[in-house]
């Protein structure tokens, strides 16, 4: 009687724990989960909301009306030569965009702790997600940009054509807070209540209802190292065709990489503790 020894082959499937690239190609190979994830993603965002999609519009639009009167009437904050809510409103569109992904990023991994410890896919897919599918929200908040431009009387240029410059830079930003948030939001629980804080502060440090020109040189300075300074401002100059100032735009563009490349390394370095956290 014969017997051979069966050979059982044990493949284990485990996130590189050195400080790793993006892993493009594997990030490209599941690009229809990355589709699957982005679309429920987007309604998720709007489950069970009375008016759905409209409160993309109805936001920036309060929003700017309160910081008009507040800002406007009670701090007296001028924009010269420029509608003061229309200023505003383009500051929102980028921040609202920002804000709404790094929320939403920040809760991708705890929110998806069924796939994160059962199967395996790259997990940066899950922060990813919040800031494709907000990209949605940002094609209708820019038409109520449009129609305020309209109103206001203010007619484009060939400056727009800088536009996807600035959000790709902003979706960039947002991709990497949101994945270093969504990591850090695995080992310490604090963070999603020290993110909204942390995110207001950051929105008033950067020029959202004010214009960079009212600045001190000094104050400038400072908040040049603030990406938002720079985006904003660029995508202000790019819509109302005024000058662009480059050394600003390029030290946002300088740190939004650094920011990047950073959130990557903390994400990867954490990936493989993630399921044993949720």
């Amino acid at each position: 009687m014969m017997s051979s020894d069966r050979i059982t082959q044990v493949v284990t499937i485990r996130p590189q724990g050195s400080w790793a690239a993006l892993d493009l190609g594997e990030i490209w190979a599941a690009r229809e989960l990355m589709y699957f994830l982005t679309w429920k993603e987007l309604k998720v965002r709007y489950k069970q909301t009375a008016i759905g999609v409209l409160w993309v519009v109805i936001q920036p639009v309060l929003t700017t009306v309160i910081f008009a009167i507040v800002f406007k009437q009670v701090s007296n904050f001028s924009s010269p030569g420029l509608p003061y809510p229309l200023v505003v409103l383009t500051g929102l569109l980028l921040w609202l965009y920002l804000n709404n992904a790094v929320m939403f990023s920040s809760n991708s991994l705890v929110g998806a702790s069924d796939l994160v410890t059962k199967i395996y896919f790259p997990r940066l897919m899950l922060p990813l997600a919040p800031v494709l599918a907000g990209l949605v929200d940002m094609a209708v908040g820019s038409l109520v940009l449009l129609v305020a431009l309209l109103i206001f009387g203010v007619s484009l240029n060939l400056s727009i054509v800088a536009i996807p410059l600035f959000l790709f830079m902003t979706m960039v930003l947002a991709f990497a807070v949101g994945t270093i948030t969504a990591a850090l939001n695995v080992r310490f629980r604090d963070v999603k209540f020290a993110l909204p804080f942390a995110l207001q502060i950051w929105m008033f440090a950067s020029p959202i209802f004010y214009p960079v020109d009212i600045l001190s040189p000094r104050i400038k300075l400072a908040l040049s190292f603030n990406p938002m300074t720079g985006i904003v401002s660029g995508f202000r100059s790019a819509i109302f065709g005024q000058p662009f100032d480059w050394p600003l735009i390029g030290t946002a563009a300088a740190m939004t990489v650094v920011i990047a490349v950073f959130s990557v390394l903390v994400f990867k370095r954490m990936e493989s503790s993630f399921a044993d956290y949720i």
